[in-house]
């Protein structure tokens, strides 16, 4: 029999909050019935929310949570006075073990610091990662830092590579996964002091599949499967495969719109080119989980919409019952 997974959702996060984020949860549970979904916010909103859908109530619990902290704030000084926060108290939730994992949509920088502080680093993890699935011509790829540590050390990004591998094996079933690190250029002597440094340690880790250097236009070819960076570098990759697969998806769309043969053309090849387009759409893959964590925090999208948070909470499924954390407290400790 399969455990049940208790995921906090919190339902006050976002540019689409609550009515997108209770979508999302309610989704998750009738697309699986091994996850329940504990909506953290201001209940009346939360309960007005739910009343538009058909569910089954045993998967569904409403924690109240007075106060919402916002985008704008100072992320330390929110984390530390609003503890009756909808962020503040899923990430305590976690914290205590009453649940596996926490999703939010809200202020990245409030779910870092609280990620950290309040949940707690696996002992030997210097640095948790953002790692956040991205398509490729062949399938994903794990882009590990995304936005979590501007300024990170070598050994960082060795523990990254190993996180990352842990997941990519367990999660996605890649065994062996391909780890590479973000450079300028193939050979081993290009990039910055960072990269530099880091690639001996990565070359010489028995642990990991290191392949060398990847560069950008590599990536989404799926030249690696845990793409390896500091997350300055890895916020701008993200940021910048959204934009040009929207702006792409936008100029297909409108190119087959110009003429009739393009209009006939169009309807032709509709059910195929919509699937091909949903493969490179990032909400389809959740959101990018905070490894190295004693529990799971999860971080989507400020404009999030119900597929995502759907997605977010399904993957939680998948990273308790593949015992990730486990495995990455294994892996970080071999080093020591």
């Amino acid at each position: 029999m399969s455990v049940m997974v208790n995921v906090a959702v919190d339902a006050m996060g976002g540019d689409n909050a609550p009515g997108e984020i209770v979508k999302g949860a309610v989704d998750a549970i009738n697309a699986d019935k091994r996850v329940k979904v504990f909506l953290v916010g201001k209940e009346p909103a939360v309960a007005e929310e739910l009343k538009k859908y058909t569910y089954n109530p045993e998967q569904v619990e409403i924690v109240h949570a007075q106060e919402v902290i916002e985008m704008a704030e100072p992320p330390v000084m929110a984390i530390r006075k609003k503890k009756d926060s909808s962020i503040v108290k899923a990430m305590y939730m976690v914290k205590d073990g009453s649940c596996d994992a926490m999703v939010s949509a809200g202020s990245t920088g409030a779910v870092l610091v609280g990620g950290q502080v309040i949940v707690g680093r696996i002992k030997g993890v210097e640095r948790p990662p953002l790692a956040p699935l991205i398509p490729t011509a062949n399938g994903v790829a794990l882009l590990i830092d995304c936005g979590a540590n501007v300024d990170a050390r070598p050994s960082h990004l060795l523990q990254f590579a190993k996180m990352g591998s842990v997941y990519m094996e367990n999660v996605m079933g890649i065994k062996n996964p391909r780890v590479g690190i973000v450079n300028i250029g193939a050979e081993e002597e290009k990039g910055n002091a960072l990269v530099k440094e880091t690639f001996p340690l990565l070359k010489n880790c028995p642990e990991i599949n290191f392949i060398g250097s990847v560069e950008a236009r590599d990536i989404p070819a799926g030249a690696a499967d845990v793409v390896v960076c500091e997350a300055f570098v890895g916020n701008v990759i993200l940021k910048m495969y959204e934009g040009v697969g929207g702006v792409l998806i936008q100029k297909v769309k409108s190119g087959m719109m110009t003429t009739l043969r393009s209009k006939i053309g169009a309807f032709l090849v509709k059910p195929a080119l919509k699937k091909t387009l949903k493969s490179f759409d990032t909400e389809e893959y959740g959101g990018a989980p905070l490894l190295g964590l004693n529990g799971l925090v999860v971080k989507t999208h400020g404009s999030s919409k119900a597929i995502e948070i759907r997605n977010s909470i399904l993957q939680c499924i998948t990273f308790k019952e593949q015992r990730i954390n486990e495995k990455i407290r294994e892996r970080i400790v071999l080093e020591d």
